[in-house]
């Protein structure tokens, strides 16, 4: 099998697991997720099958939208309530007071990931050193909150909505942590769903108690709707070959195109996908940047 699967991945199991699951249902041994999802987050997350793994780092960099649920005066050691709680404080704050601090954080900023996560420290996730009670400086990076809104009142049980869009490498867990810190009461997560990511909303996922090996294939979406952002250009039969085999090609004999700029093309031929390449208008060649459809 090859193509793109757009999973709704269900609460209480990784992305690994999913990863793992959807192994079996197609047979397939390539088979990677872009984005992880932490396990108690549920919603978007694409399946890459087959000679599709090639194309992972065009989802990876993708700007992605979440509804979080935060609950205001408590903190944990993980940012999230499955972590073990650090410190609780009394919730003073109203509505207002919390629209007012959201809205600070929006734009491009520093963000420090949590202690509980995949990013690695000389080799070894902080997750694991997190467990082992190992505490190590974890360098802030730069991120943009794109859009925040609160999408709830706050509750009897202190709790919020928020809806929010964020570049890559952004923990949604950290902002709720952050918000908490300048609400003076702490906060930490206590759900996540990731409505879109790259494009692809959660009404075009399929969950995955609903996949079987016998309908797996039906909502398998080509690869090439992975990259459908990128202009597309149509090669003839003797430069597939080529291309495929591995070879560059000129851009001077390519039809049906000005190209007029350096860039990334999704290259076809006929309605066969064969992959990536990158035009080069110093040297007026398209090099390969990755190929799906491989001779050799």
């Amino acid at each position: 099998m090859l193509g793109l699967l757009l999973l709704d991945k269900p609460k209480d199991i990784t992305s690994f697991g999913a990863v793992a699951k959807t192994k079996k249902l197609t047979g397939e041994k390539r088979v990677g997720h872009t984005g992880t999802l932490d396990p108690m987050a549920t919603g978007v997350l694409p399946i890459l099958i087959g000679r599709a793994t090639v194309l992972s780092q065009y989802l990876i960099e993708a700007d992605k939208s979440y509804n979080a649920t935060i609950k205001l005066g408590i903190a944990t050691d993980s940012c999230d309530i499955t972590g073990n709680v650090i410190s609780q404080s009394d919730v003073n704050c109203k509505d207002n007071d919390i629209e007012c601090v959201l809205r600070q954080f929006l734009g491009r900023q520093m963000q420090t990931p949590p202690m509980f996560s995949a990013i690695k420290q000389n080799g070894v996730r902080m997750y694991e050193l997190a467990r082992r009670g190992e505490v190590v400086d974890i360098p802030a990076r730069e991120i943009e909150v794109f859009s925040l809104d609160k999408k709830s009142c706050l509750n009897e049980q202190n709790e919020f909505v928020i809806e929010c869009t964020v570049s890559k490498g952004t923990y949604i867990r950290s902002l709720c942590r952050d918000i908490g810190e300048i609400l003076g009461c702490g906060a930490t997560l206590t759900s996540l769903r990731r409505t879109k990511t790259a494009g692809f909303d959660i009404s075009q996922c399929v969950s995955l108690d609903d996949l079987t090996p016998q309908n797996v294939s039906d909502y398998i979406l080509p690869c090439d709707k992975v990259v459908d952002y990128l202009p597309q250009i149509f090669v003839s039969e003797k430069q597939s070959t080529r291309f495929t085999n591995g070879g560059q090609l000129s851009l001077d004999r390519i039809k049906y195109l000005d190209f007029t700029h350096n860039g990334i093309y999704r290259v076809y031929f006929g309605e066969k996908f064969l992959g990536l390449g990158r035009a080069d208008k110093k040297d007026n060649i398209l090099k390969i940047e990755c190929l799906v459809d491989r001779r050799v």
